[in-house]
């Protein structure tokens, strides 16, 4: 099986979602990192026509947006499978993937990140509390949602892993660093034991921080 190449910026959470599905696949893979600054320059628009992130190539496959990313990985892959088989299980699934894209992501952490994290960091441009305030009753909604889907069980759908929880945390693993995390998990004990659980494992340790930036480093000098 070829290798597959991920274009990614090191720090995104969807570029993470990708490499913990390889990783829960034991697969060969290897990051091509991809800068902020780069997004719109025509080489990286070559392979996203919408300059995002993250881009797989996988034996002359290539492949943009993250849900249509792990779940080839899952179909090309089969073993162990990450997408249920009963088709019940498999809609709740999918549920979950679309609450993180166009709930989660869509108006609460692309605009609560974006203040905390990305212009600080990046930009050097102090937080917008409005802007944060604005966002934070969304929020607040998407994570009582979330608490109720996940109920008592280990997993999103049951007691097994599935895609539904590779998308959802690297992106909850941001908010635990922001102070939105607290208010917002206050009356949601089950989705922090659900990231501590998600944290145990050898792919999401395998996919930290400091060893994404570990393959940064080794791209940087391949």
């Amino acid at each position: 099986m070829n290798e597959f190449v991920i274009h990614s910026i090191p720090a995104s959470p969807f570029g993470r979602a990708v490499f913990i599905t390889l990783e829960e696949k034991y697969a060969f893979y290897r990051l091509a990192a991809v800068a902020p600054a780069t997004l719109r320059a025509p080489e990286h628009l070559a392979r996203h026509p919408f300059g995002r992130i993250p881009v797989m190539e996988h034996g002359g496959f290539r492949l943009y947006e993250t849900q249509a990313i792990v779940r080839y990985i899952d179909r090309a892959l089969p073993t162990p499978p990450l997408t249920p088989r009963d088709p019940k299980a498999a809609a709740r699934m999918d549920q979950i993937m679309n609450i993180t894209d166009w709930y989660l992501f869509q108006g609460v952490a692309g605009v609560i990140g974006l203040q905390r994290i990305v212009g600080p960091c990046l930009m050097g441009i102090n937080p917008d509390e409005d802007a944060i305030a604005a966002a934070m009753p969304k929020a607040q909604t998407v994570f009582k949602e979330l608490a109720r889907q996940l109920g008592d069980s280990d997993y999103f759908v049951g007691h097994s892993l599935t895609l539904a929880d590779i998308l959802l945390a690297p992106h909850l693993e941001v908010f635990r660093t922001m102070p939105a995390w607290l208010p917002l998990t206050e009356k949601a004990p089950n989705l922090r034991a659900w990231l501590d659980r998600m944290n145990k494992r050898a792919s999401f340790q395998a996919t930290s921080r400091e060893n994404i930036a570990r393959m940064d480093r080794s791209s940087a000098t391949a």
